[in-house]
């Protein structure tokens, strides 16, 4: 068993995970529910993170270089292993859902990172109305109002009229803003390969066009050539003949014996 075997084998369940964890999180946090009302929510909680965990305990057992890759991945066992971290499993859930839609949306590019700014966009705005709507002072405290502020933050717009003030929440608003730049450099990286491309193709189609007519016009040059050759060929055999014949006529004349009557 190989880690990518593995990875291959946990892709569905893992998958399957991260969408429960995400349903019964945002039931959980949009609705501000108590524990005893969200007690079968923190149970599909648990359920998820223990797939998680799972997952991650057969990927760094099965890791070649499990040191390297212990150290790459202190982040995921922070978050698995903190609850106060626990918003940001979040990040688990979109690490399944790249690694699964990644080869699947390739040569979409643009969907595919609309696609993720939008997930990215729903699971900040969570995370910050979970840490945010019940400390006091602060200003996010409904669903609405968390993904207004996910909107602008990940657009790099920044209103102003709402904003984190917890350290988590102020962390996820960092990786909002950064994930905001670089949606927006995908996407016009795309636009411009895309006109690129297009120029490109159009101005390969014109000189095939060239092309085309350069060698129709070569191929009429070389008819004509040829044609012009013949005719040389063929007057200067027939001025060849005209020449023997001339000649021969003058060699007649010579030797004939003059008229004696």
């Amino acid at each position: 068993m190989t880690q990518e075997r593995w990875r291959k084998l946990t892709e569905w369940p893992t998958l399957a995970a991260a969408f429960v964890f995400l349903a019964a999180y945002s039931v959980q946090v949009i609705g501000n529910l108590d524990p005893e009302e969200g007690l079968w929510a923190e149970i599909f909680l648990w359920g998820a993170w223990a797939v998680f965990v799972v997952d991650y305990a057969g990927q760094l057992w099965l890791a070649p270089r499990r040191g390297r890759w212990f150290i790459r991945n202190l982040h995921e066992l922070a978050i698995l292993a903190l609850p106060a971290l626990r918003p940001l499993r979040l990040v688990t859930f979109l690490r399944i859902v790249h690694n699964k839609a990644g080869s699947a949306l390739r040569g979409r590019l643009v969907v595919y990172v609309i696609a993720a700014a939008a997930t990215l966009a729903y699971c900040g705005a969570l995370t910050v109305e979970d840490v945010e709507q019940n400390i006091p002072g602060a200003n996010i405290r409904s669903f609405g109002e968390a993904i207004w502020w996910a909107l602008e933050t990940i657009t790099t717009v920044g209103y102003g009229d709402h904003y984190p003030i917890t350290v988590i929440g102020r962390l996820v608003a960092a990786a909002l803003m950064v994930s905001g730049i670089a949606v927006l450099g995908v996407i016009t990286a795309s636009i411009a390969a895309w006109l690129v491309e297009s120029v490109s193709a159009r101005t390969a189609a014109e000189l095939d066009e060239v092309e085309a007519e350069v060698e129709e016009v070569e191929a009429e040059v070389e008819a004509l050539d040829e044609s012009l050759e013949a005719r040389v060929q063929a007057l200067t055999e027939q001025v060849a003949r005209l020449t023997a014949a001339l000649q021969a006529r003058d060699a007649a004349s010579r030797v004939a014996p003059p008229d004696q009557s």
